[in-house]
């Protein structure tokens, strides 16, 4: 067994800082701007609605916070139903109990792993005919690749229940030329350390709704009502970004375009060597859009390729290479036991043969040629070896 303590780890998706960061930091020294409010703040949020083309966004401490401002503007309260993608992170959904509302939890389908529309008709279909229509649909844009948004939206409109669109994963990407996390009634970004910029915490809530935008500073804030004591009619958070680290999110944003070219750079490498080998399917991209790739993830069927997506795991962390099975699905979490699920066909569960045959590589915006090779040829290794061993045991 190798000691891992002397090989450098290599991580799946470190931060990568721009080296600007400090102009802004300082400048919220030097003027006393420390606070969850300030200068930074402000501009902060004008560049991250100008670079999506949105009227207006709302910087907050993080992307879960932003999802749970969007459902309170949506007023879902206690016995509401909110239709969830299930394969994503838990902080997805989260918030629907913060609410104290229903999830019911949607398949992926197979060519975006993202929310399936044909399961989420079935979902409407059975509302209607319970009389219970969701209050809302959260849709997840995975490892930066966008849901099929023009299928969704076509479906969400005719019953006329907004979209939540969470772009946590995939800021820079876009769908038909349009910015991803602008589809729906909101959108959401997360700047936690390991995304494709980041303020180390924080979020961002947009909207074309500029009344429900002022609503949600408002609630973000506690909720104080304009007068000259602390008056509270409303329940409210303390959900604002702080100004220093929307000064980090200022410089960080100048090199988002370089950061999505060097992880779709990241993307092609893994193409280029791994996906000539049987069984190694690579995250596709859909027509007319363009993924960020944030994580580079595949699926690998055991079956063609005589390894399995635990294989691969293992011996990248025997080599300290940091490596993780897609997201598990909400709707197999302990804390969801019970809720509901819509799969993409009576026969298919999408997002359940992800998780058990996926995995995301390493595919940071500053990984090193070397080590993207490290990581290449210790796949490599794990398939050659198992085609030697299929070799001796039919000798």
């Amino acid at each position: 067994m190798l000691n891992k303590t002397n090989m450098k780890r290599i991580f799946l998706s470190p931060p990568h800082m721009s080296g600007y960061e400090q102009k802004y930091i300082n400048e919220a020294f030097e003027t006393n701007w420390i606070a969850p409010l300030g200068p930074n703040v402000d501009a902060f949020e004008k560049e991250i609605a100008e670079y999506v083309r949105a009227n207006d966004a709302v910087a907050v401490s993080s992307g879960t916070a932003a999802i749970h401002l969007a459902l309170s503007l949506l007023d879902v309260k206690k016995g509401d139903l909110v239709f969830c993608s299930s394969l994503t992170f838990v902080a997805s959904a989260n918030p629907i109990i913060y609410q104290r509302a229903e999830p019911v939890f949607i398949d992926s389908e197979p060519d975006t792993w993202n929310m399936s529309p044909q399961a989420l008709e079935r979902a409407f279909h059975d509302a209607i005919n319970e009389g219970r229509l969701p209050k809302a649909i959260i849709v997840v844009n995975l490892y930066g690749q966008s849901a099929k948004m023009d299928e969704i939206l076509s479906i969400c409109n005719h019953y006329h229940v907004p979209i939540i669109e969470d772009a946590a994963e995939s800021l820079g990407s876009t769908y038909k030329g349009k910015p991803s996390g602008t589809f729906g009634r909101f959108g959401i970004f997360s700047f936690n350390g390991n995304k494709i910029i980041t303020t180390s915490g924080g979020g961002m809530l947009i909207s074309n709704d500029t009344v429900a935008l002022k609503r949600a500073r408002f609630l973000a804030t506690q909720a104080r009502d304009p007068a000259p004591h602390y008056q509270h009619s409303s329940i409210g958070f303390n959900y604002r970004m702080s100004n220093i680290l929307a000064g980090i999110g200022r410089a960080q944003l100048e090199v988002l375009n370089g950061r999505v070219e060097a992880r779709r750079f990241v993307f092609e490498r893994y193409y280029k060597e791994l996906s000539h080998f049987p069984g190694f399917y690579l995250m596709s991209e859909l027509e007319n859009t363009r993924s960020n790739r944030w994580l580079t993830a595949l699926i690998i069927n055991e079956a063609e390729a005589g390894v399995s997506a635990g294989d691969v795991l293992k011996a990248l962390e025997i080599e300290n290479i940091e490596a993780r099975p897609v997201w598990k699905p909400l709707h197999l979490q302990p804390i969801f036991q019970g809720a509901r699920y819509y799969q993409h066909s009576e026969s298919e569960s999408i997002s359940e043969q992800l998780f058990k045959n996926g995995i995301c590589l390493p595919s940071g915006s500053n990984l090193k040629e070397e080590d993207q090779l490290k990581v290449i040829n210790c796949i490599k290794d794990v398939i050659n070896n198992s085609s030697k061993e299929r070799d001796v045991i039919h000798i």
